[in-house]
């Protein structure tokens, strides 16, 4: 079965569905979005704080090719182990305005999970923006490379 990362964006609404099923426990997907030295592996970014609890925060540092530093950060408003994140996403200096995220992971069998994000944008068009960049492949390759990398540790 193949385990791509799918995005679905329906015509007139502002707001992304995006689910992909991993060849992952649970428990192991759960954790490449909550342990730092994880989410800095397969999303490439230096995690500066990462509070994984209801009314806690994150933020992250990437670095682009050219040495130049852009940062991304949040609130979390709900955390449920194993199960649901409900976290707002800003990326600093750029045009895209907060988006809301509900994260939802759920068990399909003993060795396999999926993912669920229902990602809301300020409007139809800054979603529609946001999906004239190379964003399916990005979110694609991360997946990618989070299940690779989990792979080691299962």
């Amino acid at each position: 079965m193949e385990r791509k990362t799918k995005i679905t964006a329906e015509e007139g609404k502002q707001e992304l569905v995006i689910t992909r099923e991993f060849d992952l426990p649970l428990e192991l997907l759960f954790r490449a979005y909550v342990e730092p030295d994880i989410v800095e592996q397969w999303m490439g970014t230096k995690v500066l704080k990462l509070e994984n609890r209801k009314h806690g925060s994150y933020q992250f540092e990437t670095t682009d090719p050219k040495g130049n530093k852009h940062g991304f950060n949040g609130t979390i408003h709900e955390f449920s182990p194993n199960s649901k994140i409900t976290r707002t996403f800003e990326m600093e200096h750029s045009p895209f305005d907060v988006q809301l995220e509900f994260l939802e992971f759920e068990q399909l069998t003993e060795d396999t999970s999926k993912l669920t994000m229902h990602v809301v944008y300020r409007s139809v068009a800054l979603r529609d923006q946001l999906l004239q960049l190379p964003f399916a492949q990005g979110i694609n390759m991360a997946h990618d490379r989070l299940q690779n990398i989990l792979n080691k540790l299962a």
